[in-house]
């Protein structure tokens, strides 16, 4: 009998960032992998450090098709929430036609809702808030794609976890081992549920110790401060403006038009989906 074929697809938080192993990453995906089928699976990891809708869609997803998926998730949207060509009507465009190409395959979809990095970076409310905007949008579509597709969907942008310091890694942005751990077990926990996993739970307690402070000061000081500055040559200029558009509207207490803006954004989004799905079964 065939291994049951699992592809992950998504950026660092699948690719398995802040979960180190043998001198590359694993991650939650991979965790989960091994609970999926007692006969076995056979598990690729398509995801990218730094992947965006666009390259899911466009790089990652016919690389996942040719694999013909039992099981795929698409777990995606942070990246393009730091960019300043930030789109959600695209990002929505997007993720409705991976969902569409795996789920019209006959695949079992997983999704997932992820906290608005701003937050997790601890930065101040003028330069945290519009990008808590952009994630609560992205959320809104995934959650709504989500029911569309039938996905298993993990509601993972709040609770206890975002804040246990023992589930982050250095960079407050991915998960450590335990961290991702947690969200393997999550993720089964749903499957089991829908019976759609048969295969043992994997351990939420981690097999390796947290990284040492010295090693913590040594990714920061390596690879963590280059992730950072790529994104802050992309972001940052918009984001200083995002922030002092933020900062008039409080002081003229219209602050609640900017939510209303986004949230006027993500429903014609969702609206221009539904009428293009209108007009094709015409």
């Amino acid at each position: 009998m065939a291994p049951l074929r699992f592809v992950a697809l998504g950026d660092s938080l699948t690719e398995g960032v802040g979960d180190p192993v043998g001198g590359g990453w694993r991650g939650w995906a991979a965790l989960l992998a091994d609970g999926l089928a007692e006969d076995g699976v056979a598990f690729t990891n398509l995801a990218v450090s730094g992947a965006l809708t666009r390259e899911v869609l466009q790089r990652q997803t016919p690389a996942g098709l040719a694999l013909r998926p039992d099981v795929v998730s698409v777990v995606v949207g942070v990246n393009d929430t730091l960019r300043h060509t930030f789109d959600i009507r695209a990002v929505a465009g997007r993720l409705d036609e991976v969902y569409a190409a795996f789920t019209g395959r006959g695949a079992v979809l997983l999704t997932a809702c992820l906290p608005d990095p701003g937050a997790m970076l601890g930065l101040p409310g003028a330069l945290a808030r519009p990008l808590a905007r952009r994630q609560r949008a992205v959320n809104r579509v995934v959650h709504a794609l989500s029911d569309r597709y039938g996905a298993v969907h993990l509601h993972a942008c709040e609770g206890a976890w975002l804040t246990d310091r023992a589930m982050w890694s250095v960079d407050r942005l991915h998960p450590g081992e335990r961290g991702h751990r947690a969200l393997a077990v999550r993720f089964h926990a749903l499957l089991a549920e829908a019976g759609l996993a048969t295969g043992a739970a994997p351990s939420a307690e981690p097999e390796s110790p947290a990284p040492s402070r010295a090693a913590n000061l040594r990714w920061l000081a390596t690879s963590g401060t280059g992730w950072v500055a790529r994104r802050c040559t992309d972001l940052l200029p918009q984001l200083l403006r995002l922030a002092a558009d933020e900062t008039r509207h409080r002081a003229r207490g219209t602050g609640a038009r900017l939510d209303a803006r986004a949230s006027a954004a993500v429903s014609a989004a969702l609206s221009a989906l539904s009428a293009a799905e209108r007009a094709d079964a015409v």
